[in-house]
């Protein structure tokens, strides 16, 4: 499925919730995996994004690698490559539908 390019360029960016490991497997615990980098990890992190006078919730998929230790909440940041792509899944015999939300990097704001 396509990808599209979110544009933050306008938009105040603050961490919401600290990164945590994206799981793969969540009964056995395996962490998911970056397709173009298997030695990388996935983590999820939450980011408010404020543009326009509206502020929006996501949960952003990032490679272990593409953030430092110690973002926190409240935290002002940077984040490269955001893309959004729509996904469609069965489970448990239910279809199911969203987007999910990508990125390169996050950086503090300095």
């Amino acid at each position: 499925m396509p990808s599209f390019k979110i544009d933050l360029s306008t938009a105040a960016v603050f961490v919401a919730t600290a990164p945590e490991p994206k799981m793969a497997n969540k009964k056995t615990g395996e962490q998911a995996m970056d397709r173009d980098n298997p030695n990388v990890g996935l983590s999820t992190v939450g980011l408010l994004v404020s543009d326009e006078g509206e502020g929006n919730l996501y949960q952003v998929t990032v490679p272990e690698t593409g953030y430092p230790e110690g973002l926190t909440p409240g935290m002002p940041v940077r984040v490269t490559g955001l893309k959004a792509r729509d996904w469609e899944n069965t489970f448990n015999g239910e279809k199911r539908h969203g987007i999910s939300f990508r990125a390169i990097a996050i950086t503090p704001m300095a």
